[in-house]
């Protein structure tokens, strides 16, 4: 359907925090009550390091032990038409975020709306999702839960009216 939402998670690498968002989004925007509001949901890096790579065993790892499956991605890098295909491109931390409004002003009159994924964190204050590559399993389990809840509550800020699953 032309109307469906679509979203685009950005990372540096797409390895990670990127592929853990779209992969948690996708697994709650494919079922009941949402299948047929989203459509398009996809992840890049803004870094060229990982093209072409699945995401990071520890993302993998994570998602499955949280039910999550069925998630298949390669890693690419983001451009300039992500701004005319997607609705929301939506940024892990602000170095990112910085280099997503660069590419933005090259593409004015696209329809992406722009921010940081934490700013649906339901706290009341911005969250950044931080870059676990580096660090332990923790890392990882925290960036599922920052996209897991941010999600939710994206999906019931641009969908009032729907009931959210129970989870």
């Amino acid at each position: 359907m032309a109307d469906q939402l679509s979203v685009l998670f950005v990372c540096l690498g797409n390895i990670c925090r990127s592929t853990m968002a779209e992969g948690v989004f996708q697994s709650l925007a494919r079922k009941q009550p949402y299948e047929d509001l989203v459509g398009k949901i996809d992840s890049c890096g803004t870094g060229a390091y990982h093209i072409g790579e699945e995401p990071d065993d520890r993302t993998m790892s994570t998602l499955e032990n949280h039910g999550i499956t069925d998630y298949v991605h390669h890693a690419r890098k983001v451009h300039d038409s992500d701004f005319d295909k997607f609705d929301y491109i939506f940024a892990m931390d602000r170095g990112n975020l910085e280099d997503l409004q660069r590419i933005q002003r090259r593409k004015p009159n696209g329809k992406a709306k722009l921010m940081l994924f934490g700013e649906y964190s339901g706290t009341g204050k911005v969250e950044i999702i931080s870059d676990p590559y580096y660090g332990g399993r923790q890392g990882f389990e925290k960036a599922y839960e920052q996209a897991t809840r941010f999600s939710l509550n994206f999906l019931k800020e641009v969908f009032p009216d729907v009931e959210p699953p129970k989870l």
